[in-house]
């Protein structure tokens, strides 16, 4: 898949997985619409090539003005899903049952959201004219390592990245005829403005855990698998773990 004179969407793309991701994509040549939160956006990069969106993935019209406004300037072939929210709160802690609300918001962005935004975009790539092979885009979906070693206090989150994990073979098979592909990265434990508020003795002991490379993972990594993604045309369907071999304990 080529990058030259195309569009791609990069949502959360204002820091973290996001943020290295639209830089790597505009680097290629892709002119990149990084879709985030309205004060994300605001306190965003300035990236040369990048166009800042503000969308909130829950809200389908807000996508569609995105994904139609991506569109409008050349042909659409790649879409990174990156925007997500990680809260912490145990089934049963000590002031009770877990909040209902959080579950059901957790859901509604980490995994309704990147349903919609892969819909909607498909919707728009399907649109494009193939390239010689058929091909007419990609699109990278991002699970977590939490939907196969979920910790304590991750219910919420594992089942979300699960239902990614879940969402790409079906979805892969959904889009074939269109000459979409659908791939998912299941990231480790990456050094994000997530772990910003965290202690480097925290840091360390994180870093300790991981087999091989012994530290965490970069944006700049995640972003380096989603460019191979984009240019190996024959992964499809499939779920990457970008973790150093990590499997995560119980807490």
């Amino acid at each position: 898949m080529q990058l030259d004179n195309t569009a791609a969407i990069v949502t959360g793309g204002a820091s973290g997985l996001g943020a290295a991701t639209a830089k790597a994509l505009a680097d290629k040549g892709a002119a990149v619409y990084a879709l985030d939160l309205p004060a994300a956006v605001q306190a965003g990069p300035s990236v040369p090539g990048v166009t800042y969106v503000a969308t909130d993935v829950t809200d389908e019209e807000q996508v569609r003005a995105a994904v139609a406004q991506a569109s409008s300037s050349a042909p659409l072939r790649v879409v990174v899903n990156c925007a997500g929210i990680g809260p912490s709160a145990r089934i049963l802690g000590k002031k009770g049952v877990h909040d209902l609300g959080l579950y059901a918001k957790v859901i509604q962005v980490n995994l309704i959201g990147s349903f919609t935004v892969l819909a909607v975009a498909a919707e728009a790539i399907s649109q494009t004219e193939p390239d010689e092979h058929g091909q007419r885009g990609v699109i990278i979906n991002t699970a977590s390592i939490a939907a196969f070693d979920g910790q304590v206090g991750q219910a919420a989150y594992s089942s979300s990245k699960g239902g990614i994990v879940g969402l790409t073979l079906p979805a892969a098979r959904d889009l074939a005829q269109y000459g979409i592909r659908v791939m998912t990265i299941a990231p480790g434990i990456v050094e994000t403005p997530m772990l910003a508020t965290v202690s480097d003795e925290f840091r360390a002991g994180l870093a300790a855990g991981v087999p091989f490379p012994q530290r965490l993972a970069r944006p700049e990594e995640y972003a380096q698998l989603a460019l191979a993604i984009v240019d190996h045309d024959y992964l499809n369907g499939e779920v990457i773990r970008m973790d150093g071999a990590l499997r995560m304990a119980p807490r």
